[in-house]
């Protein structure tokens, strides 16, 4: 089942309110921040890490870059790296490459996300494809994902 059905079939399920947004192929954060036109900040990125303990995912803002060291201590590991674009092949073959949505659930990853995310009422993320996208409240994305939440993140140059 492609990621988008899965995620939709998810949201229905428990009832959450959300928006879906098809769109002109956007790849990066910011590219999808802007035509969705919406501050990147608003933007839950997903990025797949992989440490002593297994794989995991990180959600950090669409103008944010992941803090790898930050996060590993959040961990508390020794080795952490993103993974590469051949695993992400194979954690998400439901998906097009660098656009799964920050449901690590669905796949049994751990989540942590970023505390700049619960700062905003609404996030927007990437729903299986580089064309569709979820607008949905971040308490309702908290509540059902129910990620460790802390600073990963530090702002990226513009």
């Amino acid at each position: 089942m492609p990621m988008l059905d899965k995620l939709l079939g998810f949201l229905d399920e428990n009832q959450v309110k959300y928006t879906r947004h098809s769109h002109p192929t956007a790849y990066t954060a910011r590219e999808v921040a802007t035509v969705e036109h919406v501050p990147a900040h608003r933007i839950a990125k997903t990025l797949i890490f992989l440490s002593e303990n297994g794989y995991g995912m990180a959600v950090v803002p669409g103008d944010c870059t992941l803090d790898l060291q930050v996060l590993r201590a959040v961990l508390g590991v020794s080795r952490l790296r993103l993974a590469t674009e051949s695993e992400l092949g194979d954690i998400f073959p439901d998906c097009e490459l660098g656009a799964m949505g920050p449901f690590g659930n669905l796949c049994g990853l751990p989540v942590y996300a970023d505390t700049g995310l619960a700062a905003e009422p609404d996030i927007v993320f990437n729903a299986g494809t580089h064309r569709d996208v979820i607008h949905m409240r971040f308490e309702d994305y908290r509540r059902l994902v129910n990620p460790r939440m802390a600073a990963l993140s530090r702002h990226a140059a513009a």
